[in-house]
């Protein structure tokens, strides 16, 4: 009997690429679904240390939604490291002018918090619009 744990190779890793469409979803549903694939849980070959998931492209994500009275009670927080840095922003504001960053911190919150989840973010792309300049890549659409 065999008693050694398959690890899987970079080189046995394929990657695809695939489009949510965030449109009259709730922001945390569209990112939990966005750093699912980005880790490669989807995949049978998933490996927690290292990077198997695949690239993932968001669209609409001026059209997502924020359940509740998130929109007006929820505060995006940095800090510059200064006395008196701290910057706030309320999600109604970001979700006007920057859309875009706010899904991006939503599915940065939901990776590992180190250089693997970093890794694993650069395979992110988001857009506010339905348009993308990624159909080269072939990208299938994802539902859930």
């Amino acid at each position: 009997m065999n008693n050694t744990t398959y690890s899987v190779k970079k080189s046995e890793i394929q990657r695809k690429w695939y489009i949510i469409d965030a449109t009259g979803k709730p922001l945390g549903r569209v990112a939990t679904e966005a750093a699912r694939l980005l880790a490669g849980k989807h995949k049978p070959i998933y490996t927690k240390n290292i990077d198997t998931g695949d690239h993932v492209i968001i669209l609409n994500c001026k059209d997502v939604l924020l359940t509740g009275n998130k929109i007006n009670q929820k505060m995006y927080r940095h800090h510059s490291g200064y006395i008196g840095g701290m910057k706030e922003v309320v999600a109604k504001d970001m979700m006007e002018k920057n859309p875009e960053k706010a899904m991006m911190l939503a599915v940065k919150g939901m990776l590992p918090h180190n250089s693997l989840g970093a890794q694993m973010l650069k395979k992110l792309r988001v857009y506010a619009g339905s348009e993308h300049e990624n159909q080269a890549q072939k990208p299938e659409i994802w539902n859930f």
